[in-house]
């Protein structure tokens, strides 16, 4: 849901509110997802967890569908919500360093940067193949845990900047390079490898025009009212018909069987087995 409210896609298109019962026969909150929702939520999920897994495997043909929209890797709802966080915790951090005297935000942003890759700025814009695209944020081409440390960072800068009061450009260009130092080291020690290790991934810009499209293009494939109504017409008309004397929770009784499924020959109770109406009962015989 935060994916498509990034993505500006009407979000009750997708997710409708319902109401479901549960084994108590409280009514609780639910969502009729759409098809693309469903998908989203698939790709979304971690497949560690057996019941995101069984999700994956019903959706096996996901992937296909997705990359027909441009949409490469299953990571990408992750991409999108992380680097979102990134952009609002970068405000964040513009303001506790302007309150705290910074002069030249650019070279505070740099010091970060430089302190967690090792490299000279330009060197990580030419890692992450943006050299070429002065416009364009290095942060879009990276995958999720690239992201991840760097939001990580961001948040551990602004945290120590409050904490030891620091004031000052020098002081706090300092600060910004040596939580990077520090965010490098535990990406390292947590996965083997150090950032600039990591492979660059799919624009994410790209990855927001296929979603975006994609939940349109979707969309007129799945009216969730016209299913619902097509459904109960179809079962409607197709089931068949069900007896008065059927015992409710019967699957054989709602399938219109009167044969003497649960019956018994000693039944006395009048149903069919005994050779008189009743479909069944619940008679020591019958049951």
């Amino acid at each position: 849901m935060s994916s498509c409210a990034l993505l500006g896609v009407q979000l009750f298109d997708h997710f409708s509110p319902d109401k479901f019962r549960n084994a108590d026969g409280r009514e609780l909150d639910d969502y009729a997802l759409s098809r693309f929702a469903c998908g989203m939520t698939a790709l979304n999920g971690d497949s560690k967890n057996k019941s995101v897994a069984a999700a994956q495997a019903y959706f096996v043909s996901l992937a296909e569908i997705f990359a027909g929209y441009g949409i490469e890797h299953a990571e990408s709802m992750d991409r999108l919500a992380i680097r979102e966080e990134i952009s609002e915790r970068e405000i964040t951090l513009n303001q506790t360093a302007a309150r705290s005297g910074v002069e030249n935000y650019a070279r505070f942003s740099v010091a970060g940067y430089v302190g967690m890759y090792e490299m000279d700025y330009p060197a990580i814009r030419k890692l992450r193949n943006v050299s070429d695209k002065p416009r364009r944020s290095m942060l879009d081409f990276m995958g999720k845990d690239e992201l991840a440390g760097n939001l990580f960072r961001l948040a551990l800068t602004e945290g120590r900047i409050k904490k030891e009061a620091t004031r000052g450009q020098v002081p706090l260009e300092r600060v910004a390079k040596e939580v990077g130092k520090r965010v490098r080291q535990t990406m390292h020690d947590e996965t083997g490898l150090y950032p600039e290790d990591l492979p660059a991934a799919q624009d994410i810009l790209e990855i927001r025009k296929g979603l975006k499209r994609a939940g349109k293009e979707f969309l007129p494939l799945d009216d969730m009212d016209a299913a619902r109504e097509a459904e109960q017409l179809f079962l409607t008309q197709n089931m068949p018909h069900i007896s008065p004397d059927a015992v409710s929770g019967c699957p054989q009784c709602a399938g219109g069987d009167r044969a003497s499924h649960s019956g018994s020959a000693k039944c006395q109770s009048g149903s069919i087995a005994s050779g008189v109406e009743v479909a069944h009962c619940s008679c020591e015989f019958c049951y």
